[in-house]
């Protein structure tokens, strides 16, 4: 079981990235995707990353919190985009 503290930096641990603040900002950055790409539908994931992002989203668990905030940096530059920002 983990009982790592849901925060970004853990959750790219739990991912098997590096999760420094700079790498974690150059991953957003470096990954951005369209508004119609769920964040589950990434095509950067590998299977077990993509796994685990749906169970932790359809459990509702203590993850998905952050899984979202990192959902909305993803799509930060398609909604400024959209929004005409």
């Amino acid at each position: 079981m983990n009982t790592a503290e849901p925060r970004m930096s853990n959750l790219f641990k739990q991912l098997g990235l590096d999760d420094s603040d700079q790498a974690i900002a150059d991953f957003i950055v470096g990954h951005q995707l369209p508004t119609d790409v769920v964040i589950c539908d990434a095509p950067f994931w590998d299977a077990s990353q993509r796994q685990f992002i749906v169970e932790q989203m359809k459990a509702d668990a203590p993850w998905a919190l952050i899984i979202d905030a990192l959902n909305e940096s993803l799509h930060e530059d398609a909604t400024k985009a959209k929004s005409g920002l």
